[in-house]
């Protein structure tokens, strides 16, 4: 069996980066689930056009981020465990499936905190419950999301 990623690690490995990557930082990882942490920065691009005058984070950007967090992440970290650190990135881990609910807007500044607790992993697929919250702890959206990994080419 593999030794399991550091927090750095994980996101060392993680291939979506700026301006598309939406996790700052884990808080928190392990065999049960997982707990990250984005802010959304005032000048995120699609805030120009998703609304001018009054921008919110459009609902497929916080999907994006809870997937990053409870699909990526976490995947990559589930994977560590049966994998050798050296193979880790000849990997890819592709989102298949959500079903969400969204609760309140983010807006521009506003950070959030994504949980997600696994609900299954076995041959490379991982469905797991995440949630969002805002710094005042309010639910702000909730998924059940699925992913896979599939070696790369």
């Amino acid at each position: 069996m593999s030794q399991a990623l550091s927090h750095q690690q994980i996101l060392d490995l993680v291939p979506q980066q700026a301006p598309f990557r939406f996790i700052d930082h884990i808080v928190s990882v392990n065999e049960d689930g997982i707990v990250g942490q984005y802010t959304y920065k005032e000048d995120e691009t699609f805030y120009a056009g998703h609304f001018p005058g009054q921008p919110v984070t459009p609902g497929v950007i916080l999907l994006e981020t809870m997937a990053q967090t409870g699909v990526v992440a976490y995947g990559l970290y589930l994977l560590s465990l049966q994998v050798e650190q050296s193979e880790l990135d000849q990997w890819l881990t592709l989102f298949s499936d959500a079903e969400v609910e969204f609760s309140r807007p983010v807006y521009p500044g506003e950070q959030v905190t994504i949980s997600a607790e696994k609900i299954f992993w076995r041959r490379m697929k991982l469905k797991a419950r995440v949630n969002m919250h805002n710094a005042d702890n309010e639910l702000v959206a909730s998924c059940v999301i699925s992913g896979m990994g599939v070696r790369k080419q």
